[in-house]
């Protein structure tokens, strides 16, 4: 968005102050911390993403019961794994703020409650409420911080649902890609071992092939004693002097028990079939040395309870087994991702999309990792490696977009985007992001339309309604823009950015004093928040409340003392003060940040002929007039200082070009009246 601007009186025309304005946020997702690390790795079995998802929603879960121990347990086994995931750092910090308010709330109950009983003190002052009507704001107050709260929690679990069936696509399609491959193989291994042997042989190989298929079936239906009783007899009638066939049946069973433990990871039937998967992959391995299945499994069944180490050690002993099939090299690079070993997911990525180009999850995660490097057009051509494959790869297209808007290549974005959406609809990740490059590009007819659709499928959710808030900004719908800028702090009332916008919404609606308040808010929720003491000090000021904006706008520049609206806003304030030194130094910093932006410039040569050095203000008037030619103030005033140098016929020119150019200037009988006395 442009920066709006207020005015506020000055001791040479105008002063002008710098009201920053908000911003889109871009959708990135909660996968990683980091910009630019937003991609998530495809998957095969339980999906890494899909375990933190997981793990977030159990954590909201908790913190939705009030269980903030163990909802700070969940935050802290993610951080430790992940110092940079964001995203659990921004939900740790709201279970920390939760469990406080909670604390307030309960206090605020139990004061309520005294006052009502008559125990409460009582308070002596003439016009203090008495102790029922205390007890009943008390208990109103306590009401209405548990409701935006529980409102916020709702609001953040749809959105987590809504990551988690976008990141379920990306991870269903490598499961399918991945298990037809592993079944596929493990077909051929079964064949090969057939035709080799005996027609004897073959029979009872068969008659345990069925016998093992029974008891598969069964598990598929979770039926793990049926299965265990069938598959004792498959082991009893194993035919003797093979170990390579017994090898095979007992993996098979240890990923059909893989199977149940993916389904029901938290249950006992899960606790049991990972106990007997281990044990059966391990009793494989030890009758076949070289045969890299159960080292798969074993493999798969550790990185789904993110032992790393463990999992990256069975999945490139595979690898050693079986240097041709790409999903021990697919799985391995999970692994090390997820180990943030990432040189090395990046070689075990490659190296997958090497024995099989055609399998498009390598392609995307190798593009995830090369991000994560830093190798952003390394990715980009992995990303789109993946799109060629299957060019209906949502979310491919989705990344490419990311990439492409990040290097401010909005219409490649877009496009992106929109690819993304029209290979899946309901891709709502994608919406957000395209609203937010269209309103990047300043198109922000089309961004209201895409936030319009992404708020249809989750109404509740603050940062679509922010960002419909600024758009709406934009588009001088201040009244719709305030409603949503209201749905976006009543949905994220601890959100200081939400707040600071409401502030916008309410002064470009008119309401100065709403605006703030929502100002002091966003402060008081987040004391490091410059940009809404910038609008702060600039709407104090025009309240003449001119030594409270100095300090508000002092302790901004304490902050951020490169600030340019900070410094354009303190350079106003000392001049409203006459201290003029004070006013150039700032309007000098603001121009170092922005050196063209003729607004400042003005401020600037006004500031100078405050300070009665003309020469200079005559200097600084021509580069408003550089970068401006129809700022009418700034040519009245130059030839106002012209007079004042002396230079009589700069200032008929300068001021006969103001009256033949705008002849309803607001200052014309002014301009005139210098001009005739020339």
């Amino acid at each position: 968005m442009n920066k709006r601007l207020l005015t506020a009186a000055g001791i040479s025309g105008v002063l002008v102050l710098l009201l920053l304005a908000g911003g889109i946020v871009f959708f990135t997702g909660r996968e990683s911390g980091s910009a630019g690390q937003g991609s998530g790795l495809a998957a095969g079995g339980v999906h890494a993403d899909t375990l933190r998802l997981n793990t977030v929603r159990l954590a909201l879960d908790y913190l939705e019961a009030g269980e903030f121990r163990r909802a700070l347990d969940l935050t802290d086994r993610l951080l430790i794994e992940n110092p940079d995931d964001a995203g659990a750092r921004e939900l740790q910090d709201r279970i920390l703020r939760e469990q406080r308010l909670a604390a307030e709330t309960e206090e605020a109950a139990r004061r309520a409650g005294e006052l009502a009983a008559g125990t409460g003190d009582r308070r002596g002052a003439a016009g203090a409420e008495r102790p029922g009507q205390e007890a009943e704001s008390a208990a109103r107050a306590a009401a209405e911080a548990e409701r935006r709260a529980a409102a916020e929690r709702g609001a953040e679990a749809e959105r987590l649902r809504q990551e988690a069936e976008s990141a379920a696509l990306a991870a269903a399609e490598a499961e399918r890609r991945a298990a037809a491959d592993a079944e596929a193989a493990r077909r051929r291994a079964q064949e090969e071992e057939l035709a080799r042997a005996s027609r004897e042989l073959q029979a009872r190989m068969r008659a345990v092939n069925d016998l093992v298929s029974q008891a598969r079936g069964l598990l598929q239906k979770d039926d793990l004693a049926g299965a265990s009783r069938v598959f004792s007899e498959a082991r009893s009638r194993m035919p003797e002097g093979e170990p390579r066939f017994e090898a095979q049946k007992l993996a098979d069973m240890a990923e059909a028990y893989y199977d149940v433990f993916s389904r029901h990871p938290d249950t006992a039937d899960g606790a049991e079939a990972g106990r007997q998967l281990s044990a059966l992959a391990a009793e494989a391995a030890d009758k076949d040395p070289a045969y890299a299945l159960p080292r798969y499994t074993l493999g798969r069944f550790s990185r789904d309870q993110r032992r790393w180490d463990k999992a990256i050690e069975e999945f490139r002993e595979a690898a050693r087994l079986e240097p041709g099939n790409h999903l021990h090299f697919f799985e391995l690079g999970r692994s090390c991702f997820s180990a943030r070993r990432y040189a090395e997911a990046r070689e075990s990525f490659a190296e997958t999309t090497r024995l099989k180009p055609g399998f498009e999850p390598g392609w995307y995660n190798l593009g995830g990792t090369l991000r994560i490097l830093n190798r952003q057009d390394d990715a980009l051509a992995a990303y789109r490696q993946a799109i060629a494959v299957n060019a209906d790869y949502a979310v491919a297209h989705r990344e490419v977009g990311r990439i492409l808007l990040a290097r401010g290549d909005t219409r490649g974005a877009i496009d992106a985007f929109g690819r993304a959406l029209r290979s899946n609809p309901g891709d709502i990740a994608s919406l957000r992001e395209l609203g937010a490059a269209q309103s990047t590009a300043a198109d922000f007819g089309a961004a209201e339309v895409s936030f319009g659709k992404a708020l249809q499928m989750a109404p509740a959710d603050p940062q679509t309604s922010y960002n419909m808030a600024v758009v709406k900004l934009a588009l001088d719908k201040n009244a719709e823009a305030l409603r949503y800028a209201k749905q976006a702090v009543e949905n994220g009332a601890s959100n200081a950015v939400y707040v600071y916008t409401l502030g916008l919404a309410r002064e470009a609606s008119g309401d100065t004093d709403g605006a703030i308040s929502a100002y002091r808010e966003a402060v008081s929720l987040d004391s490091k928040y410059v940009k809404p003491r910038a609008n702060l000090g600039s709407l104090l000021l025009s309240k003449g409340q001119t030594a409270e904006a100095l300090r508000c706008l002092n302790e901004g520049y304490r902050l951020e003392p490169a600030s340019f609206e900070i410094n354009n806003n303190l350079g106003a304030v000392y001049a409203r003060l006459e201290e003029w030194d004070s006013g150039v130094e700032h309007f000098e910093r603001a121009l170092a940040v922005e050196p063209n932006h003729p607004t400042v410039h003005l401020n600037l040569a006004r500031a100078y002929a405050g300070a009665g050095n003309f020469a200079k203000a005559r200097d600084s008037y021509r580069a408003v007039l550089r970068l401006a030619p129809d700022n009418w103030d700034a040519l009245f005033e130059l030839g106002k200082t012209s007079v004042t140098l002396g230079n009589v016929e700069e200032a008929k020119k300068y001021l006969r070009d103001l009256l033949k150019r705008n002849a309803a200037y607001a200052e014309k009988a002014e301009a005139e009246r210098i001009l005739a006395g020339l």
